[in-house]
């Protein structure tokens, strides 16, 4: 008997499949919103090209998990880790630009300040393309050097044969998942040391509880990731990245929605430079 999460078979799957299509369908329908809303202030201020890439980026660490689901085979083993890798390190380094944004406008705004030449050059782009490129450079050096394959378990369970993923080089697994970490413990350091920013610069806030929430959510993971076999350690990574995901989706998106559909007044220039004041 082989093991895995079957689409046909567990019920597991199929939680897994409804909570994706859900999240895919929520990311899709605050990205069509935000572009609708591209020219208003509120979107402006929040580092708009960088909320894109950074919505998108969301919405494929969501469909990252149909890689975990189903009959491993070659084409998933080698892309479920990696893609993961690359599309989870491009959110994080998008949240890390926005935090450094954040700063930096902060700071722009005593007078005389030298970091007022940065805010026009756009740091927050060279932010996501540099930390991004690294962990590229991770899975790709991972693929060429010892990639992950198709491998058969006749030995953890009497009876069944556990077909999984071996990721090939463990050494690499852990340094994508550790660039990751690192990328998210900036991103909430920072946020936390400006967290009492006045509230049109209050993205700091969510971003603080998003990356605590990213960070919580792995830290535990790996504990219940090595304590597991088979279909279960894959349910364990998968549960990871649909929380963390949401999570970043949820604390730093839905703030900003609930102003351009509920309280359109604080949607302008004005009310922005009012509370700059303040």
């Amino acid at each position: 008997m082989y093991e895995f999460l079957s689409y046909e078979k567990d019920i597991l799957t199929s939680i897994f499949l409804g909570i994706v299509v859900f999240l895919s369908a929520v990311t899709l329908v605050i990205l069509r919103i935000f572009i609708y809303y591209w020219d208003t202030p509120i979107v402006k201020a929040n580092n708009r090209t960088v909320s894109f890439i950074l919505l998108v980026s969301i919405l494929l660490n969501f469909l990252s998990v149909f890689f975990f689901l189903g009959r491993p085979v070659d084409i998933t083993c080698l892309l479920r880790q990696t893609s993961f890798g690359v599309f989870f390190s491009i959110s994080v380094s998008s949240v890390l630009a926005k935090t450094i944004k954040v700063c930096i406008a902060f700071k722009a705004t005593k007078p005389g300040s030298i970091w007022m030449k940065w805010i026009s050059f756009n740091v927050s782009d060279y932010v996501v393309l540099v930390c991004s490129s690294v962990q590229v450079l991770i899975c790709v050096i991972w693929l060429l050097v010892s990639p992950p394959y198709v491998e058969f378990d006749h030995d953890s369970y009497p009876g069944k044969i556990i077909v999984q993923c071996n990721e090939g080089s463990v050494i690499a697994f852990y340094s994508m998942l550790g660039y990751m970490g690192f990328l998210a413990a900036v991103s909430f350091v920072l946020a936390f040391m400006v967290r009492t920013l006045p509230d049109n610069f209050n993205e700091a806030k969510y971003i603080t509880f998003s990356m605590l929430l990213f960070c919580s959510v792995w830290i535990s993971m790996i504990p219940a990731y090595l304590s597991t076999k088979g279909k279960y350690m894959v349910a364990v990574e998968i549960f990871a990245i649909l929380t963390s995901s949401a999570g970043i989706l949820g604390c730093i998106f839905l703030p900003k929605i609930y102003i351009l559909l509920f309280e359109p007044s604080l949607n302008s220039r004005r009310a922005v430079l009012v509370t700059n004041r303040e």
